[in-house]
């Protein structure tokens, strides 16, 4: 199979909405929710918050892998902030709270904050594809890490990010939110890119 990768489009937002989505354990779609109008589809909303061009969930931070002309997965990556500024952690909606905790123990970072496979890829390599272009970017970027956050009972996520070098840093546990499929915790994971001269 060819996979190749590029930067996304803005037209590639729904498809990415449902990727950050799956990556995202359902989150992004609780989230969007809690903002989209009642009789709004959750999607379609979420899909219209990744075509913006700012913020952490923008198609403008994503790339995707395709096989043709479909979309077989999407990376969504950018460098966390140095110093990295929480602001008060009550303002912050309770199911997000231990991902923001996390992502402040590592700033300046190049933050994996999405990356994910359509299902029908799956098993191909894709994610590890993936995983290894954001040590390229991070790379590009002079940033001195890699890090993610995972469910630790997604254990197929787990030993892929292991199998390339990510050990665990820190973690806090899952906050229930409506279709959370996971219990325990959620884990901060890193990789060093130092180089020795």
């Amino acid at each position: 199979m060819n996979i190749q990768l590029r930067k996304a489009k803005i037209e590639d937002a729904p498809a990415l909405a449902e990727l950050m989505n799956l990556a995202g354990e359902g989150i992004p779609a609780y989230l969007w929710g809690q903002m989209a109008d009642p009789d709004e589809d959750i999607m379609a909303f979420g899909a219209r918050r990744v075509a913006r061009t700012e913020g952490g969930f923008s198609y403008t931070n994503a790339y995707v892998a395709t096989a043709g002309d479909a979309i077989a997965g999407m990376l969504l990556a950018y460098p966390l902030p140095d110093p990295y500024e929480t602001g008060p952690l009550d303002d912050i909606p309770a199911v997000v709270r231990p991902l923001v905790e996390l992502e402040s123990r590592v700033p300046g970072a190049w933050y994996v904050n999405a990356v994910a496979t359509a299902s029908v890829y799956r098993g191909k390599g894709i994610g590890h594809h993936l995983m290894k272009f954001a040590e390229q970017l991070a790379d590009e970027a002079n940033t001195r890490s890699v890090t993610l956050i995972v469910a630790e009972e997604n254990i197929p996520a787990v030993k892929l990010y292991r199998k390339l070098g990510y050990n665990v840093v820190e973690r806090r546990g899952i906050v229930d939110y409506p279709g959370c499929s996971h219990t325990g915790d959620w884990i901060l994971m890193q990789k060093s890119l130092w180089r020795t001269p």
